[in-house]
């Protein structure tokens, strides 16, 4: 385990800085400075993130390009009529619906709190694996009104469904990890690095079952509490730094 550990943290300081950002998702938040725009650059940018990354990265230039790359001041402002160039927008399954819905809840959000933090934070406490509850909590706000479409509950995860919910516990490590590497933003305060769950995507969970870090046959949400509880082992404090050693081993080495 100690060699593991040694192995590991050497690739976390290989991948954690600032040459990632530029072939990842994580650039588009990274285009922005005010608080309220990263979050919602980075909400939409890890929803959209499956298929090629440069893909993803482009879908979401154009996405908040018909913002006028202002997210936050057009969820506040915008008009009936500003959100005509979303009827063409489309991501592999990610449709207008999709588009039109996650722009509503944004919009009535905003206009009624400060950070999205607080969206994923019904139900906070001190437990370590509290995350489980947090994102089914924020499922259920997400989707609290009556209006919002159904088949766009496929789009938000939720341990509920057993999903492994690898698409928001990536913007959620973006949100909340902190350190002076400059990749993750360490913007939110009340969920504790520790209470983070490791996004566990296609290259993750192949490399950490080469590493003998997953037993679990599927991969769901339980699995996704597996990694996390052994990457705890090497870092209880944050755990999930560890997402980048494994999902540099995979995309960049191969592993």
């Amino acid at each position: 385990m100690t060699d593991l550990k040694a192995f590991l943290d050497e690739k976390v300081a290989r991948y954690n800085q600032p040459g990632f950002i530029a072939a990842d998702p994580i650039l588009i938040p990274h285009r922005f400075s005010k608080k309220q725009d990263i979050e919602i650059a980075g909400f939409f940018a890890a929803i959209l993130a499956w298929g090629q990354r440069k893909t993803i990265i482009n879908k979401c230039t154009t996405l908040l390009a018909m913002m006028d790359d202002a997210p936050h001041d057009f969820m506040l402002h915008h008009q009936e009529q500003d959100l005509k160039p979303f009827v063409n927008f489309k991501h592999r399954t990610f449709n207008d619906v999709d588009t039109l819905w996650f722009i509503s809840f944004l919009s009535g959000f905003y206009k009624a709190h400060d950070s999205l933090e607080e969206a994923f934070t019904h139900g906070w406490s001190e437990d370590v694996n509290v995350m489980g509850d947090l994102l089914m909590n924020f499922h259920e706000v997400f989707f609290r009104d009556p209006m919002a479409p159904q088949r766009t509950r496929k789009h938000v995860a939720t341990p509920k469904r057993n999903a492994a919910c690898k698409r928001i516990n990536m913007f959620l490590r973006w949100m909340v990890r902190k350190d002076d590497c400059g990749v993750d933003f360490g913007l939110w305060d009340r969920i504790k690095p520790s209470q983070l769950v490791c996004p566990c995507d296609l290259h993750v969970d192949r490399v950490a079952r080469k590493l003998g870090l997953i037993e679990r046959k599927q991969t769901d949400w339980k699995t996704a509490m597996e990694l996390t509880d052994r990457l705890r082992e090497f870092d209880p404090v944050d755990p999930v730094k560890y997402d980048f050693a494994l999902f540099g081993l995979g995309i960049e080495e191969k592993f």
